[in-house]
């Protein structure tokens, strides 16, 4: 059924059948964006919990001067960052309370060396990945959610402008010092 019709149907009659429908059809993409932001699937299941939550409360809102499709992505994005910002702030107060306390140990990180074998290689895979979405969360917050939207969602520059609400010139200059930023970490991390 066509999106329109589905959220009509939620608006006027409350119809949960109708909600449940818009549900499973963006689910995954909801799920698969918040994973570009955390860590952990169970993190981004949440996360898309909360995405589906708020999409009902405010589907009386959606003035259908975007796509359905564009208007859950900007709700992922901003339930997402704003789920960093307050993880960022409960990491800061815990760091600071270890730093109180006078524990001044630093917890150091070390490469795997690889042979040709599969084992190592998938943990090289999964250093990798881990490395690359640290490097990403360092990325300031408009380069980190254009390259996102880019690379894990595959969106085109016009649809990432549209759930920016910036222009596409400006999603190229996000993208381009976004992968600069990107390069740079990765080979200040190598020189360590």
């Amino acid at each position: 059924m066509d999106d329109c019709i589905l959220v009509q149907k939620v608006i006027d009659d409350n119809d949960h059948k109708a909600f449940a429908e818009l549900m499973e059809k963006y689910q995954r993409m909801v799920v698969t964006t918040c994973r570009g932001f955390v860590t952990s699937y169970h993190e981004a299941e949440d996360l898309a919990q909360d995405v589906f939550v708020e999409l009902y409360e405010s589907l009386p809102g959606f003035r259908k001067e975007s796509k359905l499709s564009t208007w859950i992505y900007r709700i992922a994005v901003n339930k997402s960052l704003n789920h960093l910002r307050k993880k960022k702030r409960e990491t800061s107060i815990f760091n600071l309370n270890l730093f109180n306390k006078g524990d001044g140990k630093e917890t150091t990180f070390q490469i795997v060396s690889t042979d040709d074998t599969e084992a190592d290689y998938s943990i090289v895979s999964s250093e990798n990945k881990k490395l690359l979405k640290e490097a990403i969360n360092k990325l300031p917050e408009n380069q980190r959610v254009a390259i996102i939207l880019s690379k894990y969602q595959d969106l085109s520059y016009k649809e990432i402008a549209e759930v920016m609400d910036v222009s596409v010139s400006s999603v190229e200059s996000l993208l381009f010092r976004a992968k600069t930023n990107l390069r740079k970490y990765l080979v200040d991390y190598q020189k360590k």
